[in-house]
């Protein structure tokens, strides 16, 4: 299980460097414009972060099955509480109101990745209808097929990959413009 409030405790140093690289490609993924431009995810820092969120989900999904995935899923969770913590205080909260913003973090993660698990499961449709409700406002529902469209075909690549190469960081996720995804 990947405990939310394990952000203070530092990596494994092995895993540091592809703890890094796998979260660089994350957030690099998160911000492709495409998603905000084309796609209607908001440009806010809500939207970015529920792209985040959508991305890691994806790759904690993958490493799953992964044997020895579990430190390499841990500490990838906490790389990213580490992001929101330093984000929120780089925005100004304050030393009292992080930890709150730092729970309903969690919260939000967990939710947006049980609805996603069940989702996926169901089938592009159901998907597309969890990510229109967390990431587009409930609106755009042509946009979240869209996005479920690239989900899909995200995690499809994510299973294509051996877990040698999925445990290196040693991979892109797919431009959302080479799945078709724009309008």
């Amino acid at each position: 299980m990947v405990w939310p409030f394990n952000h203070f405790r530092k990596s494994r140093a092995p895993l540091r460097g592809t703890i890094e690289a796998i979260y660089g490609m994350i957030v690099t993924q998160a911000r492709e414009p495409l998603f905000y431009r084309d796609l209607g995810v908001p440009d806010t820092v809500n939207g970015r972060f529920d792209v985040l969120v959508l991305h890691l989900w994806m790759v904690l999904r993958r490493l799953t099955p992964v044997e020895s995935g579990a430190a390499l899923r841990q500490g990838l969770f906490d790389r990213f509480c580490e992001d929101m913590d330093a984000n929120l205080r780089e925005m100004g909260v304050g030393d009292l109101t992080v930890p709150k913003r730092m729970q309903e973090f969690g919260e939000a993660f967990y939710g947006r990745s049980a609805a996603y698990d069940l989702a996926v499961a169901e089938g592009r449709e159901e998907l597309a209808q969890a990510l229109c409700k967390n990431i587009l406002n409930g609106g755009q529902i042509e946009n979240a097929r869209k996005l479920a469209f690239y989900a899909e075909a995200a995690i499809a690549a994510l299973a294509g990959l051996n877990d040698a190469t999925i445990q290196k960081g040693s991979w892109r996720f797919p431009s959302p413009a080479r799945v078709g995804v724009q309008q």
